[in-house]
């Protein structure tokens, strides 16, 4: 690996599983998957568990302020998931130069990273301020909702440069190899949100606890203070976790003598791997939204129990994204080092912890859901509508496993373009048509129906994807 790569050894703890002649056992493997996906699971758990809590605080405040987050919550994601093409195609990058020893390039990449997410982001915030005042009406929101739901837009949009920042901070830290950093920051962002929340949502008020009497200070901006919250969470995590990128990270941190400058290769790379992700994101997010617009018709109810239940499903799937992060760091790294078959024992083996874990938290998510709702919302009728939604999911899990950890997987290896092919087929050729069709008989049922059909099949693509190979043989980064 030269003189850089004995220097990366040093920093990266399961280099001794790169070396050319190297033979780790299947439970050294399984180890290793388990040691870097259990810091992002910790933090989606934690993410999970704060999104009840803000969930719960908005929905104490009735059902219309629990629609008016959840009508535009669609479109958040697609701002969201676009920011994140764009750092994907960055760190894919990086974790395969590190593969190589290259840690002048990795560092270069960092850079032009940083620089480009600043100026998409203020890019996204203008769009987003833009299209506040009449997204929510185009969204097919009643008035008691569109008031609050572009106020909540207007405010979130104008954090999207910290949102992107944050995002690219933690991904290029887990591309290196450091789960624990992101994963803590992320946690501390959960529980900064709910305390911001708190503040900004309610009024001052006294709380009585264990028969004592206290203040409790607020500014009572209810819907338009959990977008408050969310900005300034986000804000916080974003300084630290460019602190610790720039200053304390062992090989993504500022040196001298590499320059601030796009450079031609590694922006042509960041777009042939971005684009395909970001043309499925948008497509998939469009659909999200065509989704939103066919629970609309269904009133208030069916809007907020929608909302809640998108919200409760993160209890099942995060463990899934963690074996993800994981996947996608060990399969760069193994690609960037020329070994292509730890490659894919990585990957087989993290795609059947997955779909063993989320089979499991989809069983306890069955069972748990009507006791899940009781604590997001007082609303009797969007509790039993939203857990009967959230119990049709359940059968999707096992499946929805096999598609998440597979994605992160072909994303470590370059593998961009077929797979966004597959969720664009599998969104807009079975999920929107069947929910089109269902939603007349069924209701919200047939919707969530229809979801539950669509993640199954985008799975089974997603195995055959990898069971035939072709992913192994793209050439992401050049040999020199």
């Amino acid at each position: 690996m030269g003189r850089a790569g004995t220097d990366m050894a040093k920093e990266i703890q399961w280099s001794r599983f790169l070396a050319p002649d190297a033979k780790p056992s299947p439970g050294e493997q399984l180890g290793l998957v388990v040691r870097l996906s259990i810091p992002v699971i910790l933090a989606e758990i934690s993410s999970t568990i704060m999104s009840y809590a803000d969930s719960a605080m908005v929905g104490s405040l009735g059902a219309a302020a629990t629609a008016s987050v959840g009508l535009v919550a669609t479109t958040t994601w697609l701002f969201n998931g676009m920011g994140m093409c764009i750092v994907t195609g960055f760190s894919i990058q990086i974790a395969q130069l590190l593969g190589a020893g290259r840690l002048r390039q990795v560092q270069s990449v960092m850079r032009q990273a940083m620089m480009v997410c600043t100026a998409i982001g203020l890019l996204f915030a203008a769009a987003a301020a833009g299209i506040s005042g009449f997204l929510p009406v185009w969204l097919g929101g009643g008035p008691e909702v569109c008031a609050g739901a572009s106020r909540y837009f207007f405010i979130y949009g104008c954090g999207l440069p910290a949102v992107l920042l944050r995002q690219a901070g933690g991904s290029m830290l887990q591309c290196s190899g450091d789960m624990k950093t992101p994963s803590a920051l992320n946690i501390l962002m959960c529980v900064m949100n709910v305390g911001f929340n708190a503040f900004f949502i309610f009024p001052t008020r006294t709380v009585a606890v264990r028969g004592m009497r206290f203040t409790m200070y607020g500014l009572g901006t209810g819907v338009a203070g959990a977008a408050l919250g969310t900005v300034m969470s986000e804000a916080v995590a974003m300084t630290l976790m460019m602190y610790f990128v720039c200053r304390r990270s062992p090989v993504l941190r500022l040196e001298k003598g590499i320059p601030w400058r796009l450079e031609r290769g590694c922006m042509r790379t960041t777009v042939r791997l971005a684009v395909p992700i970001a043309l499925e994101r948008v497509t998939t997010s469009l659909a999200q939204i065509a989704g939103t617009k066919i629970v609309s018709p269904l009133g208030t109810t069916a809007v907020a129990a929608n909302s809640l239940a998108v919200t409760a499903e993160g209890f099942c799937y995060m463990p899934g994204y963690g074996m993800a992060a994981a996947t996608t760091t060990l399969v760069g790294q193994s690609i960037g080092a020329g070994r292509r078959d730890q490659a894919k024992r990585f990957a087989w083996l993290s795609v059947g912890v997955g779909v063993g874990v989320m089979t499991c938290t989809g069983v306890l998510m069955y069972i748990a859901a009507p006791w899940i709702f009781s604590m997001l919302t007082p609303d009797p009728a969007v509790q039993t509508l939203g857990a009967a939604v959230l119990r049709i999911e359940a059968f999707a899990e096992p499946l929805f496993a096999a598609s998440i950890v597979a994605a992160g997987a072909l994303r470590g290896a370059g593998d961009t373009l077929v797979p966004s092919i597959m969720e664009l087929g599998s969104m807009w050729g079975v999920r929107i048509p069947l929910a089109m069709m269902l939603v007349g008989p069924l209701g919200l049922h047939g919707v969530w129906t229809a979801m539950c059909t669509d993640l199954c099949i985008r799975g089974l693509l997603f195995l055959l994807r990898m069971y035939r190979g072709r992913w192994l043989e793209i050439q992401t980064i050049s040999a020199v």
